[in-house]
């Protein structure tokens, strides 16, 4: 059985059936380890928000098979799906939807339908200086800060006194459109409208949170695994008079956090070998400690092993 390609159902809702089963090649050019055995390579690549965890799944999966190695890069979640199509890569992961344009230009340029497979699942946590005292806001209240002709532009717009008056102005921090994460945001919190220009779009997801930790007057939207004590995480509320929630493991799997996503990885047909028994692992108890380890929400246990997945339920 194989994953349809309705990402629209897939992935704002977070309910779709994803299958590891069937099997391709693929694993890049082989290297020799020290021992002078054949090391089959796979080629991992895309999402910034999934890198510090791709990395910690490779340094593991080495310990469980030497001969494979998993080399991990970034670049965001359009750049990894890109290097996918022109086949530069083995795997790619993406904090966001696949487009229908990329599923079809992936059809055009290989011959080959693109699958993807739910690993974990990610809040979307809004960042503030801890010396703020705004404790929640709303996805309503963020369009206006985030969106083009959005406007709000000052913590006192919002009724928020901040401890200095030169910190009143907000600073908005950003991720590169390449970015996964820019993309869901964009669709979710500012239904679809442009970002205002002047942001400071960051490359990474950890440097988003680095920059608002010695910004008072910034906020920035990250992955919930990115978190430190030098910043805080909003919580959010759909609309204004709705209850509002933190960015954690119980309501992102419940789905009352607002802004949760599904973390994937893409694949050129039906995976097979190496790389089929890579994306079994990932999916294992070993594979989702690793997600939990990482400040992300692993996939249910009862849904580990099932060759069809539903992702979360309503």
């Amino acid at each position: 059985m194989r994953p349809r390609p309705r990402l629209k159902a897939l992935l704002p809702s977070m309910a779709a059936a994803l299958v590891l089963g069937g099997l391709t090649a693929g694993c890049g050019p082989r290297q020799q380890t020290p021992a002078g055995t054949p090391a089959k390579v796979i080629q991992n690549k895309g999402s910034d928000t999934m890198v510090n965890l791709a990395q910690a799944w490779a340094e593991a999966y080495r310990k469980v098979r030497p001969d494979v190695s998993v080399e991990v890069s970034g670049g965001g979640s359009g750049v990894g799906i890109a290097a996918l199509m022109r086949g530069a890569v083995d795997i790619a992961n993406s904090s966001r939807d696949l487009k229908p344009r990329e599923l079809e230009e992936a059809r055009a340029a290989t011959g080959k339908e693109v699958h993807w497979y739910i690993v974990g699942f990610d809040a979307l946590a809004v960042y503030v200086h801890p010396s703020n005292p705004l404790e929640e806001i709303t996805l309503e209240q963020l369009e206006e800060i985030y969106a083009e002709g959005g406007r709000i532009t000052r913590w006192s717009d919002l009724g928020v006194q901040m401890p200095e008056p030169r910190f009143d102005r907000i600073i908005r921090i950003s991720r590169q459109s390449s970015s996964g994460t820019y993309e869901f945001f964009r669709e979710h919190a500012l239904r679809n409208r442009d970002f205002k220009l002047g942001s400071n779009d960051m490359n990474g997801s950890k440097e988003v949170v680095e920059l608002v930790a010695t910004t008072p007057g910034a906020i920035g939207y990250s992955g919930m695994g990115y978190a430190t004590p030098r910043v805080k995480m909003l919580r959010v509320a759909r609309k204004k008079g709705e209850p509002a929630y933190a960015p954690t493991m119980e309501n992102t799997v419940t789905r009352r956090y607002p802004i949760a996503r599904s973390l994937l990885m893409c694949v050129l047909g039906e995976p097979e070998g190496e790389i089929k028994a890579y994306l079994d692992w990932v999916r294992s108890d070993a594979g989702q400690q690793l997600v939990e380890d990482n400040g992300f929400v692993p996939i249910p246990p009862t849904e580990r092993t099932r060759p069809e997945t539903v992702a979360l339920v309503p």
